[in-house]
């Protein structure tokens, strides 16, 4: 059974609201590059390209799931001892 923070991370607990203009218009630029990249490749390097980008994409999760439970529980521990709690 997953944790709770792994429900919330997987997206089974919404956590977040839409993603930011900023963040959209960057991904777009992404998308674009890639694509054009992609037209200017042989099919061999086009292969190669797709196992990066797979292995890049599954690090990336697995880093922001780290770093996302880390500052939930960051957070809550810092709630704790505004309220006047110890965990230690």
């Amino acid at each position: 059974m997953k944790s709770i923070l792994e429900e919330l991370w997987y997206g089974n607990i919404h956590s977040y609201s839409n993603t930011s203009k900023e963040t959209k218009e960057l991904m777009g630029y992404i998308a674009d590059h890639h694509d054009n990249l992609l037209a200017t490749l042989t099919e061999k390097q086009k292969e190669i390209l797709e196992r990066f980008d797979d292995c890049y994409a599954e690090l990336t999760d697995i880093n922001e799931r780290e770093i996302f439970v880390y500052a939930f529980r960051l957070g809550a521990r810092i709630a704790i001892e505004v309220m006047g709690f110890s965990i230690e």
